[in-house]
């Protein structure tokens, strides 16, 4: 079976179903919020408010101009131009067009897609940024085909492997850093990289889905060039997240995570790993205490009415601050 349907969510049907969206009549699209807000289940209003607020934190007005300089990624156009870059941007440029097509295709927006780290120059839509100093970077959901896979099925913690697994594509220095200490290291230790067309690299270990990799308590999340992909799906299921203190942030909030609360926080140089391993394979009420703090934090995620009143909040948001 291909690898595009082990685990993962299905992008040729998210490409078919983007693209259809893009041909959509425009006057056959109404946009209602009220009606909308009307529509979600147990509409918490402080919550969602709270959201809002996280993904969009600059309260300050704003100018767009067409002379504007451009830093590393950022883009400027009208929302009538976003059909025009679909095929350069892929899920970015679908996640965005999905909720712009309800405003009027003369509006302005910046955005920055990809992998960001940097803050932009001017109020952007992004899919990440620093978890502090970030009010120009506002939070949108983009790569979320990718990024918000979540566990429907999975077995008992206490049926689970005492291990911990790790799979990854290993460039960056401090995941080759990570290898060099726990590859191989003992039993307690399923972790190696997996690049395609690296087969041969010291630390190469077998391709795993998430469903095998489920099978153990313990599942590592590390940082890659912005955030883990795997954060989402680890925090959706009946396995442990270990990861140190994130730096970056996208739509799951990171920031917003409880260390030894909602995942087990592991030192910068994983110094205390093997120690937080043993302690929960020993304290197993604790260990289900933290996944059912997870697995409640995840489900606010899974309300689509929701998610959808809240990104069409933030481009109205953005609309009337840029004084459109």
């Amino acid at each position: 079976m291909s690898r595009l349907f082990q685990s993962r969510n299905n992008k040729l049907g998210y490409y078919l179903s983007g693209h259809i969206k893009r041909l959509y009549p425009k006057f056959l699209l109404k946009l209602d919020l009220d009606k909308l807000q009307k529509s979600i289940k147990d509409f918490d209003e402080e919550m969602m408010l709270s959201r809002l607020n996280y993904y969009y934190k600059s309260p300050a007005n704003f100018s767009l101009d067409d002379n504007i300089a451009t830093n590393y990624q950022m883009r400027y156009w009208r929302l009538s131009s976003l059909k025009d870059i679909g095929y350069n941007h892929g899920v970015y440029s679908l996640d965005l067009l999905g909720y712009t097509r309800f405003f009027s295709q003369e509006l302005k927006i910046a955005y920055m897609f990809g992998d960001i780290t940097n803050i932009p120059k001017i109020p952007s839509v992004t899919k990440s940024r620093p978890v502090t100093n970030n009010k120009n970077s506002i939070l949108m959901k983009f790569d979320k085909v990718r990024h918000f896979y979540l566990v429907k099925k999975d077995i008992p913690y206490q049926k689970k492997q005492n291990k911990l697994v790790w799979r990854g594509a290993a460039h960056q220095p401090h995941r080759v850093k990570f290898l060099e200490k726990f590859y191989g290291r003992s039993s307690l230790f399923d972790v190696g990289s997996f690049n395609k067309g690296n087969e041969e690299s010291q630390y190469a270990a077998s391709f795993m889905t998430i469903n095998d990799q489920l099978k153990s308590k313990f599942i590592l999340s590390i940082e890659g060039n912005d955030v883990a992909t795997n954060t989402k799906w680890i925090m959706s299921s009946n396995s442990m997240c270990f990861m140190t203190k994130p730096k970056f942030e996208t739509w799951l909030m990171e920031g917003r995570l409880i260390p030894n609360y909602h995942y087990v926080l592991i030192n910068d140089d994983y110094s205390n790993l093997e120690e937080k391993i043993n302690y929960y394979i020993e304290n197993t009420n604790e260990a289900e205490g933290i996944i059912s703090n997870a697995n409640n934090y995840m489900r606010q995620f899974k309300d689509k009415k929701s998610e959808d009143w809240l990104h069409l909040k933030i481009l109205e948001r953005y609309f009337s601050y840029s004084g459109q």
